[in-house]
């Protein structure tokens, strides 16, 4: 079992940034009922057991977006502390799917343009995607 320093347990999550040639990427609004309800976040999703990070998201991608990723790329792992979970986020850029993403768990979907103004597009949005949006713009992909 893993756990962070401060001995909570960690919960390791695929995170895809799913870019569009023109460098938009793909933003979900986090479904009711779930903690952070209505925030807007990176779609993905935990690891299950015996797992790749790649598999995991491409099975969170295809279960959530109805979309079938050929190849995901790893670009960084952050680790965040909510108040009900302390996460890893293992981030993961996809150019390249089939089909056509579609909120099949019920989620509005949003295509982001990076600006000085990280919520030009749409808010809230889950702190974690801050710090994301934040590296995207220091680290460009």
């Amino acid at each position: 079992m893993n756990y962070s320093s401060n001995e909570r347990k960690v919960t390791e999550v695929a995170v895809g940034i799913i870019l569009q040639p023109e460098g938009q990427f793909l933003l979900a609004k986090r479904p009711k009922g779930k903690p952070y309800e209505n925030y807007w976040e990176f779609p993905g999703g935990k690891l299950e057991e015996g797992e790749s990070v790649h598999q995991a998201l491409a099975r969170e991608l295809y279960e959530e977006l109805g979309i079938q990723i050929k190849d995901s790329q790893a670009w960084d792992v952050i680790e965040h502390d909510y108040p009900h979970a302390y996460v890893r986020l293992y981030l993961r850029v996809v150019r390249e799917w089939e089909g056509q993403a579609q909120g099949l768990e019920g989620q509005e979907l949003h295509w982001q343009v990076l600006t000085g103004n990280q919520n030009a597009g749409v808010s809230p949005l889950l702190p974690a995607t801050i710090t994301i949006m934040e590296k995207m713009a220091n680290q460009p992909l």
